[in-house]
Formats: C-alpha cells, structure tokens, sequence
C-alpha cells in the first residue's frame, strides 16, 4: 500500500527493476488479479506495475473515483515509481484510464487498449439499460446499485461475469482462488455504476477512445477476442486500425483475452515493445 495524493493505493511491481516498465490496468468490476496469469509470463524481462484503480480491490476510494481522479493516480504513481517509456496496457474500462494517464503524463510512451471499442455504439447492452442511461432514470443508477450490489446472490455475480468471457469459457479455472472474480465485485464500490454505465456513455460520446488514441499520436496497438460477446471485433478493430493503431484478434478469447489466453497476449505484448524498440 502506497499513499498517494488521491489516498491509499494497492500496488504491486514484478520483475527486474532495469526492466522496460509495463502498467497493467484493470477493467470495470475487476482487480490486479486478473492480470494474475499474464504477470509472469511478462515478469522475466519486464517491470511489471499493477495497480487496484480507486474503488478497487484494496484501494480507498468511494467519491472521487472518475476518470480523472483515475488517471491522475495512475499518473502518481508513475511519478512515484519514477519509470519513463511505459507502456501502459488497459482491459475495457481500464483503457480508458491508461489513455487519459498517457494524456496527463510524458512518462507514457506507448499504449495497448484490450477488448475495448472506441465508444458506447457498439456495446451489446440490455435494453433496460439503454434506456436507463438515455434518460432521467440515470438518476437512479447510483441507489439502485447500492442496493443490488449489497444483496445479488454470490451466484448471480458469476451467472452475469460470465458474459465477459467466451461461451463455454471457466474463469474459475485459471486463478488461485475461484472465488477472486465474485470477491473482486463485492469490494467495488457501488458507486462505479455511475461511472461506467452513465457518465462513462457521455464521455466516450464527447471523445471516443479512437478519437483520443488520434490525437495522443503514441504506438498504439488494439487487442480484441474474436468471440467478445459486449463489443463487435471487427467493428472494433476498425476504428482503431482507421487512426494508425497495430490491431491483433485473439481467436479463442471473449471480452477477457488476458484471463482466457494469456500467453497470446503476453506474446503480443513482447512482440509489440520488441518492435518499438528496433
């Protein structure tokens, strides 16, 4: 645990302390631990940065954790680990955390953007939730979620995480604890609701993610699975490929390629730093 301006922050740095730096950022009712199985494919030749975002995990945080406060930590604690040339890599909401730290921070040399499309337009959304954050319910969003959030059966947590991986995909299966993902939404605080299903929409809508990527102009490759069941892949991919970015399909992966197939994006992960720097 690291105090930063924005409070208690939990971090966690694998590797080799001369190793290029890579910050792995994690996504919407997540945690440092789904990076569990890439870290050490990665950790030999990189530094590698973790980090549970505000209202994570073991960090503090339950009023300022929108996208700037987000960013702004990411960006202490770069500062604080006084790393140059990173390349910071982010899994769906965690994309757009590591694009606006690359924003606010010269420290930032190269990003990869994971199973995230550019903006809301090509969410598989329900439609009680379209209509939610196309409204005045939008109101609600926060209430209501305090409340699911404290009595959704632990069954249901998993039945509804399910979707963020391949049909037929264990997630169980490839972490220590088979308990980490439904443990990883009860620490989240009830309040990222709003974030991601509301204010999120308007942000993505004011400046979508291939619209920051664009005026970023830093390496910039975009990782999707093939069988996402969220975000179009080929849609997807597209748009980014349409502002310059490298874009890789992972075949057997859904919305969570670094959970589902690990080596692939450990691979592509090397392969893409390696060609940086030649």
């Amino acid at each position: 645990m690291v105090s930063l301006p924005a409070g208690r922050v939990h971090l966690r740095v694998d590797g080799p302390a001369e190793g290029d730096p890579l910050l792995l950022v994690h996504g919407f009712e997540g945690s440092m631990h789904w990076w569990d199985r890439v870290t050490p494919l990665l950790a030999e030749r990189f530094r590698v940065i973790r980090v549970d975002l505000l209202g994570y995990g073991c960090t503090s945080g339950d009023a300022a954790i929108g996208q700037a406060a987000q960013s702004a930590m990411l960006a202490s604690i770069l500062d604080h680990l006084d790393v140059t040339a990173v390349t910071a890599v982010g899994h769906s909401w965690g994309a757009d955390q590591i694009l606006e730290t690359a924003r606010r921070s010269s420290r930032v040399g190269a990003v990869v953007v994971l199973a995230q499309a550019p903006d809301y337009r090509l969410l598989s959304m329900p439609r009680v939730l379209q209509a939610i954050t196309a409204s005045r319910l939008a109101a609600a969003v926060t209430p209501i979620a305090r409340l699911l959030h404290a009595v959704v059966p632990d069954r249901l947590v998993r039945d509804v995480l399910q979707r963020g991986f391949a049909p037929g995909f264990d997630p169980s299966a490839m972490l220590e604890d088979s308990q980490q993902f439904v443990l990883d939404f009860r620490a989240m605080s009830y309040r990222m609701y709003h974030e991601v299903v509301v204010r999120r929409r308007e942000l993505l809508h004011e400046r979508p993610l291939d619209t920051r990527v664009r005026e970023l102009g830093l390496p910039t490759m975009a990782v999707h699975g093939r069988h996402d069941r969220l975000y179009d892949c080929d849609a997807t991919l597209a748009r980014y490929a349409a502002v310059g970015a490298r874009t890789e399909v992972i075949g057997s992966a859904g919305h969570s390629p670094h959970v589902e197939a690990p080596h692939e994006v450990a691979a592509l992960i090397r392969d893409f730093v390696d060609r940086l720097q030649t």
